[in-house]
């Protein structure tokens, strides 16, 4: 992987109200991520690109705000919206999502939704992501077993499990054990369609920056996955009552674990590849 690879954070929102005197709830974070604020804190830490995905606590299936930011940024932002499975025109709506500037991906919440392993509107969002060869991000923190069987189900679709497949909190602490089911997220490497974000990983720390106990459980998900399948991603700005955005960066940037491949992969090189986009067209 070259050293030129731009760093690319998988994920990160942006929104311009976060009230739920507006909106559908709170989220944990600033009382606004404007565009223009996303782009000052990726600056600052030297991030080239990110994928803009439309924070669902507070807009639900309104990607509207992330689409005007995207459109202001396109050199910038690749966009990923969320989408209603229980929409009986939802493979439609994915179809055409996926023909508009910008869009990377689409994404399926399948923790806020009684869907299981055999939903027809997943299905759905999973057909068309393989017909019109999108990913399909999926947050499936304690649905994993789900995701298996939609990964047998859908193996020409690209699939990739959001926050490292595990549950991460929105304030300190972290859980006791946050990776008490890490082996249910490394049986899903069998999956040659299924990628993973590790994003939001330095949540799960019960130690300061810059994190040191985080390496040996993801050195575990690195190895079943392969550096080919896994994305870092901040999670901005889900994290902030946790750590500052630079943080979420420089960890990954400082940690003696990683080789220089092996880091210009995990924070740019294999994103560009699973969803063939680069910050401004680069290559």
């Amino acid at each position: 992987m070259s050293n030129d690879t731009p760093t690319i954070d998988c994920q990160v929102h942006a929104y311009d109200r976060n009230d739920e005197n507006n909106y559908r709830a709170v989220l944990a974070g600033p009382a606004t991520v404007t565009g223009e604020q996303m782009v000052a804190a990726m600056d600052a830490a030297g991030v080239d690109g990110a994928l803009l995905i439309s924070p669902f606590t507070i807009y639900g299936y309104d990607s509207s705000y992330c689409e005007g930011v995207a459109e202001r940024y396109p050199d910038r932002f690749g966009l990923i919206a969320p989408f209603d499975p229980n929409s009986p025109t939802v493979g439609a709506d994915v179809e055409a999502w996926a023909e508009r500037p910008g869009v990377v991906g689409a994404r399926v919440v399948l923790n806020f939704e009684s869907v299981g392993a055999d939903h027809a509107g997943v299905n759905a969002i999973m057909s068309a992501g393989g017909a019109t060869g999108i990913p399909i991000n999926v947050l499936c923190w304690q649905h994993l077993p789900e995701l298996r069987a939609y990964a047998q189900r859908h193996p020409n679709t690209q699939l990739v499990i959001d926050h490292v497949g595990l549950q991460q909190p929105f304030q300190p602490p972290p859980p006791d054990d946050p990776w008490a089911d890490i082996e249910q997220v490394m049986a899903l490497a069998q999956f040659d369609n299924v990628a993973i974000k590790i994003s939001g990983a330095c949540t799960l720390s019960h130690q300061p920056f810059p994190y040191p106990d985080i390496w040996a459980p993801l050195r575990r998900i690195f190895e079943a996955y392969g550096f080919d399948r896994c994305m870092w991603g901040t999670d901005w700005t889900r994290a902030t009552n946790l750590l500052t955005f630079e943080q979420g960066v420089e960890a990954f940037r400082q940690t003696d674990t990683l080789s220089d491949d092996e880091r210009s992969a995990l924070m740019g090189g294999t994103l560009q590849q699973i969803y063939g986009w680069s910050p401004g067209g680069a290559e």
